[in-house]
């Protein structure tokens, strides 16, 4: 991989997912792609890389920071505390000139995403099921002590199902 990138599988594998400077690269393209808030962007990242890496608010936030003091965006009060990053024409021009190392880094977060069970669609589903299933039981009224007891013994022998796989 020319000594860019993964590491040994991104931070769950003991390794870096991201080189010095290629987050800055991925999202100012995404941002390039669709103007975006910092929530938007980190769950576009993890998408991007099949759950593989999902950078963290104290990641992604100072990567936004630095951009928009490089003048390669600008953000806009969006209400709510929330911003709303768009590229600049500086930060086209500069995404032009990095255009092969940006195509190199999705095509890799691309092939990460590739071999990640993050997102296949029957997890995905199962995933929502559970979570559905659960909100509307909690939500449904007063538990007693013997269905929270049983939820929760319901919750935990999932759990153990699943490290057992």
């Amino acid at each position: 991989m020319g000594g860019r990138g993964f590491g040994r599988g991104g931070p769950r594998g003991g390794g870096r997912f991201f080189d010095h400077g290629d987050l800055r690269l991925v999202v100012l393209k995404l941002i390039a792609e669709k103007p975006s808030h910092g929530y938007e962007l980190i769950k576009a990242v993890e998408t991007a890389a099949g759950g593989a890496y999902s950078p963290s608010p104290g990641v992604i936030y100072p990567t936004l920071t630095l951009l928009e003091e490089l003048g390669y965006v600008a953000a806009t009060d969006a209400g709510g505390g929330k911003k709303l990053y768009t590229i600049t024409d500086e930060g086209q021009a500069f995404l032009e000139t990095n255009a092969q190392p940006v195509n190199g880094l999705f095509a890799r977060m691309a092939e990460a995403a590739s071999r990640s069970a993050a997102f296949a669609p029957q997890i995905l589903r199962a995933r929502e099921n559970l979570k559905t299933a659960l909100r509307l039981k909690l939500h449904a009224g007063a538990l007693s002590a013997e269905q929270i007891a049983a939820v929760a013994k319901a919750l935990d022998d999932a759990a153990a199902a699943i490290e057992a796989v």
